[in-house]
């Protein structure tokens, strides 16, 4: 059994040609950690890899699920382990790759034993949140987890409201589950993560071009399509990177300059919280900084080889 190989990296930071490279030259095959790239219609909008991309490497939990779901950490984590499982059992190599640190977490580190809220908890979260914001739903849930409510800041809207539907699904608060966590899909030794770490101006740059490279490829004509389904604006696939401003170009409300922009701008911002998430989840995954694929490839093989051959010798 050869151990996976995990990258991960902000958003435009080259990691789906190194994972193709990888894979291509240690005869692996690709599996999506990008909780966007699991939706078919965002295709241009979340950068899937196309055809040419994948240069005839097998590519898996990539554009399978329908914009109307609510995918979450659990299912992908469960698809996973069953790809990997039979990665290994083909004696491939699994590269799995993608910007959403939360799956790459789990795979390793065990997901959370948080079980599903019922939706019309979330309904009714979500109107508590458009009616309040960040300050009520945070009053709303101090008295019952202080911890939690102190800890967030009031741009944490999000994570403010997924604590607030815990704690009235389960009436616990959401840091009694954080000690509870199941057993990680992959132990030691059984994978190797890499950190892509580019220089911030040229990310940020390299962001600009690829949205403007998207929408000449049709990510307005994806964003059309979903708004003429009436979809709920806070399913994930509506709050893809640039997706709510797409749409509010789409129906009237800015320009295209001004959508435009600000998509960019989100974007960025999102890269940087990336390079956060890096430096406090992952602290002992190896760093590449350099931005050529040859240069990055050179690295991966001589750590992960090492790796390998010690993983060969337990398993002869």
């Amino acid at each position: 059994m050869h151990p996976a190989i995990l990258i991960h990296g902000p958003t435009a930071s080259g990691k789906t040609a190194l994972a193709i490279e990888v894979a291509r030259r240690l005869d692996g095959e690709v599996i999506n950690a990008d909780s966007m790239q699991v939706y078919r219609d965002l295709k241009v909008i979340s950068a899937r890899p196309d055809e040419d991309e994948m240069r005839g490497v097998p590519h898996h939990l990539f554009g399978h699920v329908n914009a109307a779901e609510r995918y979450s950490t659990g299912q992908w984590l469960e698809e996973a382990r069953a790809k990997i499982r039979v990665l290994q059992k083909k004696n491939k190599r699994a590269v799995i790759v993608g910007g959403t640190g939360l799956y790459l977490l789990a795979l390793t580190q065990g997901l959370s034993a948080i079980p599903p809220v019922p939706e019309d908890v979330r309904a009714q979260v979500r109107d508590i949140a458009e009616a309040e914001g960040a300050d009520g739903l945070r009053a709303r849930l101090a008295p019952h987890d202080p911890e939690t409510a102190e800890r967030l800041g009031s741009g944490d809207k999000q994570r403010l409201a997924r604590a607030y539907e815990i704690w009235l699904a389960t009436g616990r608060p959401i840091t009694d589950f954080h000690n509870e966590r199941q057993p990680p899909v992959l132990l030691d030794r059984e994978w190797m993560g890499f950190a892509l770490t580019p220089p911030r101006a040229k990310l940020y740059s390299k962001i600009d071009r690829r949205f403007e490279g998207m929408l000449m490829q049709g990510a307005m004509a994806e964003a059309r399509a979903l708004i003429e389904r009436g979809l709920d604006p806070e399913l994930p696939a509506m709050k893809a990177h640039g997706m709510p401003w797409l749409a509010a170009f789409a129906r009237g409300e800015i320009s295209a300059e001004f959508a435009a922009e600000n998509a960019k701008r989100d974007t960025r911002r999102y890269a940087k919280r990336q390079f956060t998430w890096i430096g406090r989840q992952f602290p002992f995954w190896p760093r590449i900084p350099g931005t050529e694929l040859n240069d990055r490839m050179r690295v991966i093989l001589a750590l992960y080889r090492e790796i390998d051959r010690e993983m060969e010798a337990d398993y002869s």
